[in-house]
């Protein structure tokens, strides 16, 4: 079993809590809180970072304190530090083409728009990680996305992102033994 590194992608600061583009911040704060572990700054890694075990394996959870468009500095220092390949790297991000509540899970592809997902693979030189992709919906035009992701959602919208977050919590074992199938059937039928 190897390392593995779970990065919840977000933007540090008061201001961004609780904001659409934070759901990977509140899907590590929610598997930090459930493990019992904290998060502390590692300015080495310009991130908040945690090591804990879960279900067996070695991980280290991050989140970047780079802001979402320097994402793959902190990650890429993180994996080459531990020498995680990318094919052990789980990222946790928003997604504007999917529903609020709706989860998908991939392997490999490209940034698709999100900057955090391009600064990662510009940085790391590769797209082999896992994407975990959390639905937030879409504004209707491309002129309010980034007012958008950059406030918070409504209340029955925040419920939905929750609910898929406790879903993606339940499947995390099966990703790190390498059952994505599995898992990705799981998650697909909820």
């Amino acid at each position: 079993m190897g390392s593995w590194i779970i990065v919840g992608l977000g933007n540090p600061g008061s201001q961004y809590e609780g904001t659409r583009h934070n759901v990977g911040f509140w899907l590590l704060d929610q598997l930090a809180r459930d493990l019992g572990v904290n998060f502390t700054v590692q300015n080495r890694y310009h991130g908040e970072l945690v090591q804990c075990s879960l279900d067996g394996h070695k991980v280290y959870l991050l989140k970047p304190l780079t802001f979402m468009n320097r994402s793959g500095q902190s990650v890429a220092l993180l994996a080459n530090f531990f020498k995680i390949p990318l094919e052990n790297i789980l990222v946790i991000h928003d997604e504007l083409d999917l529903a609020p509540g709706t989860v998908k899970l991939k392997r490999d592809g490209g940034h698709g728009g999100h900057n955090g997902l391009r600064d990662i693979i510009a940085q790391t030189g590769g797209k082999q990680f896992l994407r975990c992709r959390l639905g937030i919906g879409h504004p209707g035009h491309s002129k309010l996305v980034s007012d958008y992701v950059l406030s918070k959602p409504s209340p029955t919208d925040r419920q939905q992102i929750e609910q898929a977050i406790d879903n993606v919590l339940r499947i995390l074992p099966e990703v790190l033994s390498g059952n994505m199938d599995k898992a990705m059937n799981w998650l697909h039928s909820q």
